[in-house]
């Protein structure tokens, strides 16, 4: 006899302030943060049994080292939680946070579980390559050409999506203008507040006689926006992955750190604790493109997740579309026709950062707040993924 499909509901979400690689974060680790944001998430639900979680389900794009060793259960007994709740860490690359937000929702949709935990904890500056601590391609990779891209670092895919495309250096530096202007003006604006966890950052020094002495700062805000970001400066900048490029750190993603995590329930669940919860798990689809324009992902993966949640495009108020490159997200902005308007309105991780596995679920924070704000009905996170694919996830405030 078959199950009926029900409702996986976000009850809570919540997020670090996301930091520059080797910036504020620096000496923090990663499983510290993901172990912040658990107890963070937890203690936003009054009264959770802790032992009704199913299960904590943990996005990591490179876990090795500090954040390897099934870091999602070593981080949610830092956390506190009791022995019995199990964790998993899952790897999809960029959209390891939001497959996670996934994975969660779908063990309630399917009745395994009635309280779930999503999370996502990257430290780029832990890890000292982009690509992790020690790199073994498949020798197979080179030997066919067909293959080769698989090695492609992604900033060549991205100016292989400005070539193919025809997405100018003069749009690219403009859309990274436009995406600090908007972070700045949404802190400005206090927007992403109520969001986020702050972590206080403790430091230690030699002082005198032989005493440490012990300096504590506070993180409250994303470091990574940039108030002076504009035409002039960004033009000065050269192509660092292609000679005769158009493809610049000032309009790439920013190198970061950071960690999130969401709350999810079913209808059960929301009801015996009498919370409210803030948006309804819609959908999420995931798809392959060739690996060397890994960025035009989220152009095959969008349709099938307005498809799956039975939208439009057009009935979407809001879309946090990582900004992996600006070539490549506008390109997918201009491929699908993509309202600007609604693309990353408090601006996208050009400026505020892109700690790779932890960011889908950070987006998601950022979606539910704006949610609870009544500025979207329906929202939509999507991203383009490494060696080739896009994600994108539907979500319906409630």
């Amino acid at each position: 006899m078959s199950k009926q499909i029900q409702d996986a509901y976000i009850v809570a979400a919540t997020r670090t302030p996301v930091a520059k690689r080797n910036g504020m974060f620096r000496s923090v680790r990663p499983d510290d943060m993901l172990a912040h944001v658990l107890k963070a998430v937890v203690a936003k639900v009054p009264g959770l049994d802790a032992t009704e979680i199913g299960d904590v389900v943990v996005g990591c794009a490179m876990p090795e080292a500090e954040q390897g060793m099934n870091v999602a259960r070593i981080g949610l007994l830092l956390a506190g939680l009791p022995n019995t709740v199990p964790g998993i860490t899952i790897n999809r690359f960029c959209s390891s946070g939001l497959q996670a937000v996934a994975d969660a929702a779908a063990r309630i949709r399917l009745g395994e579980a009635d309280v779930m935990i999503a999370a996502g904890t990257e430290s780029m500056s832990v890890m000292p390559q982009i690509m992790g601590n020690k790199i073994s391609l498949n020798p197979a990779i080179f030997a066919h050409d067909e293959n080769l891209a698989i090695a492609y670092g992604m900033g060549l895919t991205a100016e292989k999506v400005a070539q193919q495309w025809q997405i100018s250096r003069d749009d690219q530096d403009a859309f990274a203008v436009e995406s600090n202007r908007r972070a700045v003006a949404a802190i400005a604006a206090g927007a992403f507040r109520d969001e986020i966890t702050p972590y206080l950052v403790s430091s230690y020094k030699p002082g005198e006689g032989g005493a440490v002495r012990v300096s504590e700062r506070l993180c409250d805000t994303d470091e990574g926006p940039r108030a002076d970001a504009s035409l002039v400066t960004l033009g000065k900048l050269k192509p660092v992955f292609a000679a005769r490029g158009s493809v610049t750190a000032g309009n790439s993603s920013q190198m970061s750190d950071g960690a999130g995590a969401v709350l999810l329930m079913s209808e059960a669940a929301v009801k015996r604790y009498g919370v409210t919860p803030i948006a309804r798990f819609s959908s999420y689809a995931v798809a392959g493109v060739p690996p060397e324009v890994m960025g035009i992902g989220p152009v095959e993966a969008i349709p099938r997740a307005l498809k799956a949640a039975g939208i439009a495009q057009g009935e979407l108020d809001w879309i946090e579309l990582n900004e992996a490159f600006a070539a490549q997200a506008l390109a997918v902005v201009r491929q699908l026709d993509l309202d600007p308007a609604k693309v990353n309105p408090q601006g996208g991780a050009i400026a505020l950062g892109h700690p790779l596995g932890a960011t889908g679920v950070i987006r998601a924070a950022t979606l539910m707040s704006a949610m609870q704000r009544g500025q979207a009905r329906y929202g939509m996170i999507s991203m383009c993924i490494g060696t080739g694919m896009g994600a994108a996830g539907v979500f319906e405030r409630v």
